[in-house]
């Protein structure tokens, strides 16, 4: 018997080589069966074949300290008491184009990379706690929706509001969208969020589901969106620049990493959905567990190469850790590893930023840019009787859930207090204050005084209104005067001169 296991490309233990993940015994194989993907995606790459466009951004190196004890909780060696372990951050943008301004009005990307003894652990989150969609399967749409018209190539406001108030679903991360959450005055003050519904498993086998916060500490600011337009004419690296700067100075930002932990079988009765990505865990219901502290405190020796090449996915998890039921993450877990096999190559993990700190063992060869490889005597499968890794499922601890039904194609179970505008509304008028929500009108009226189409504003209309039905009110009114005012105005360049 070897005593080497089987692994995935980032060095996470497999629990077996020869079964893929079945809704039982005789059941469909599941998407979410990481392993599975993996090694038919890179076998399907291993011959060289004939870069999906990345959000802007920028990013550094650090490392995490475990201050707290959340052991009760999960075996993941990265989250043990005391613990160190060096990380890789990117802060993006979501909707911009590699050239785009750093200050456009966006939500921000915020991923983390844990380089743990264990394999590579990855936090592929934003710096809202909720995302505009809950399904994968829509979100080539959300994404078209916000890029660019492929006739003209411009960016479309209609297009923007008609998907938007087409998936009711959204309005929730529309809100922080369009309130001071979009413009932060930098990377280093905002927060970050998992925003997916995680779960954690003891060393005991018992699962709990958590939510990832990371709190600055250098507080959480934001800019008004004049001084924002400004500074996109002016600096358009703006972002990038200051953290660059302030790491070279010795200004190390930090972020103090906390977990919401929900017991297993609380989910099943919540009264909302805990595994929907538009909906967060009230702190009053879920308070927030320290973990401990995670510090930027080296810049990239090469942006390209540690940067640009920085491969970030969920399906990176490590024993103690595993997914959820959530719709959307389970898409994630298949199409963040393959854009990076599209992007970067097949063999982006052995690209020193991405490669794990731990030991890879396993039968992939070949494919496009591969530069490691094994010893000519070794097997290339398995199972094999010459000495190969063997998955061993006790190293993998991986979770699980219940689920015993029909196939279906439907939206995900609705609890008791489960809608799509409830959470959006309790944001508005409970969070935000008077001045935050004067900023929030006044950016919501020049966005509905952009719309043409006339069935479109009047959803715009209808969609706020059912978040705050004053606040709809009040759009449909300001809204209206500016139309009226532009209409009675008189023509410009049109008089004696030019008769």
């Amino acid at each position: 018997m070897t005593d080497r296991f089987t692994t995935s490309q980032t060095g996470t233990p497999i629990a077996s080589d020869e079964h893929s993940l079945t809704a039982g015994p005789d059941g469909a194989a599941v998407l979410h069966d990481r392993y599975l993907v993996e090694k038919l995606a890179q076998f399907n790459r291993e011959r060289i074949p004939e870069r999906i466009v990345h959000a802007k951004g920028g990013g550094a190196f650090g490392t995490f300290e475990v201050t707290g004890d959340v052991s009760a909780y999960t075996s993941a060696a990265v989250f043990q008491p005391g613990t160190v372990t060096e990380t890789l951050q990117r802060f993006s943008s979501v909707a911009g184009e590699q050239g785009s301004p750093d200050t456009w009005r966006d939500v921000r990307g915020f991923s983390v990379k844990f380089y743990t003894s264990e394999g590579n652990y990855d936090i592929v989150g934003n710096n809202t706690p909720v995302f505009f969609i809950r399904d994968g399967i829509k979100f080539p749409d959300f994404i078209h929706s916000q890029k660019r018209l492929p006739g003209s190539g411009l960016r479309d406001g209609d297009m923007q509001w008609d998907f938007w108030t087409l998936s009711p679903e959204s309005a929730h991360q529309v809100t922080y969208l369009m309130g001071d959450r979009g413009l932060p005055r930098s990377w280093r003050e905002m927060p970050g969020f998992g925003s997916h519904t995680y779960q954690w498993i003891n060393a005991a086998g018992e699962r709990f589901w958590v939510k990832y916060h990371f709190t600055s500490n250098q507080g959480n600011i934001e800019m008004e969106s004049a001084e924002a337009e400004q500074i996109a004419g002016a600096d358009a690296d703006y972002y990038r620049r200051d953290l660059y700067e302030a790491i070279e100075a010795g200004n190390h930002p930090s972020w103090d990493v906390h977990v919401q932990v929900m017991p297993y079988e609380d989910a099943k009765t919540y009264r909302f959905n805990p595994f929907d990505l538009t909906k967060v865990w009230p702190h009053a219901d879920y308070p927030l567990i320290k973990v401990g502290t995670h510090t930027l405190n080296r810049n990239p020796e090469n942006f390209f190469a540690e940067i640009e090449q920085a491969a970030f996915s969920p399906a990176n998890t490590v024993p103690g850790i595993d997914i959820s039921p959530d719709k959307m993450l389970m898409a994630r877990v298949f199409s963040y590893p393959d854009a990076q096999r599209y992007r970067v190559g097949t063999n982006y993990n052995q690209i020193p930023v991405n490669a794990p700190k731990a030991p890879v063992h396993n039968y992939s060869q070949d494919g496009a840019q591969r530069h490691g490889f094994k010893a000519a005597s070794d097997p290339v499968y398995a199972p094999n009787s010459f000495g190969g890794p063997v998955a061993d499922a006790s190293r993998a601890a991986a979770g699980s859930w219940e689920s015993d039904g029909e196939l279906v194609r439907t939206a995900a179970t609705l609890h008791s207090e489960d809608d799509d505008f409830g959470q959006a509304g309790t944001l508005y008028r409970e969070v935000f204050d008077d001045a935050a929500k004067a900023r929030f009108v006044e950016t919501l009226v020049g966005q509905g005084s952009g719309i043409t189409v006339h069935r479109v504003r009047e959803r715009f209309f209808g969609y706020w209104t059912s978040v705050d039905a004053t606040l709809g009110a009040t759009l449909r009114e300001k809204v209206g005067s500016i139309e009226t005012a532009n209409e009675s105005a008189e023509p410009i360049g049109i008089g004696a001169d030019h008769a």
